[in-house]
């Protein structure tokens, strides 16, 4: 099974965007459990594009419609995972789903493994300042999952960032956590990009303060970023043609 087989059939069952990461481009990310990688040389990168109408009256914190879209667009995620992990099993490889969102550790919010650093690898998109992945087609309004697997793949590369001088998401964030730092690649930890605890804190207390909104979530710098705006509309047909070549470390 070749790469435009797979991608073919994530996007039957609902994806927006597929990449394929390389995880040796991943090399020394924590992952839970430690061995969580081992048999695995590729990951699928599966991005679900939120609805506009839901995001655009985002303004000082999440709506109950942001939040009933949010668990919605995850299990619409965890189910094209299954369907994928699916098939590529019947195509005699390996494959393993990751949950779309499930914490477990509550005090460094981490999961299994990060989506947005396999989204980074599979191209994608760039890793903005907010530390969301912006993806040319969408922006930041997508959700992301991700299926290891040790099918032979042909990798994605990873794309350009394109943040340049943009402040919008700093300036929009209500509690200025976005220090506006850029990256070409990634950040070497969230406390480069973020001050993290402010995020945290402001999230988590949108959960309790915000009638109807039960999960951590916010939703201001997904709406405030430009390259959502701009990109309406547009469905991707290919993976990215904008790719540069990266290398591993």
């Amino acid at each position: 099974m070749d790469n435009r087989e797979i991608k073919g059939y994530a996007r039957d069952m609902g994806a927006d965007i597929v990449g394929i990461a390389d995880l040796a481009l991943l090399d020394g990310l924590p992952v839970a459990p430690v061995d969580l990688v081992k048999n695995y040389k590729r990951a699928v990168s599966i991005a679900v594009r939120l609805a506009d109408g839901v995001i655009d009256p985002i303004e000082n914190g999440p709506t109950p419609l942001y939040q009933q879209h949010y668990l919605k667009v995850n299990a619409l995620l965890d189910d094209i995972a299954l369907r994928v992990s699916q098939f590529i099993q019947d195509h005699k490889a390996a494959a393993l789903p990751i949950p779309a969102s499930q914490v477990l550790d509550r005090q460094e919010w981490t999961s299994y493994i990060s989506h947005k650093a396999v989204a980074l690898a599979a191209g994608i998109g760039w890793q903005g300042k907010s530390l969301l992945v912006v993806s040319p087609e969408y922006g930041p309004r997508i959700r992301l999952v991700t299926i290891l697997t040790d099918m032979p793949l042909r990798p994605d590369k990873p794309v350009r960032n394109r943040c340049g001088k943009c402040t919008s998401c700093a300036e929009a964030c209500p509690v200025q956590a976005i220090k506006d730092v850029n990256t070409k690649w990634h950040y070497s930890d969230r406390d480069e990009a973020l001050f993290f605890e402010k995020c945290v804190e402001r999230v988590t207390r949108n959960a309790v303060e915000i009638p109807f909104v039960e999960s951590p979530i916010c939703g201001v710098c997904i709406r405030a970023c430009p390259w959502g705006a701009r990109k309406k509309g547009r469905r991707s047909n290919s993976n990215h043609e904008d790719n540069l070549a990266w290398k591993s470390k």
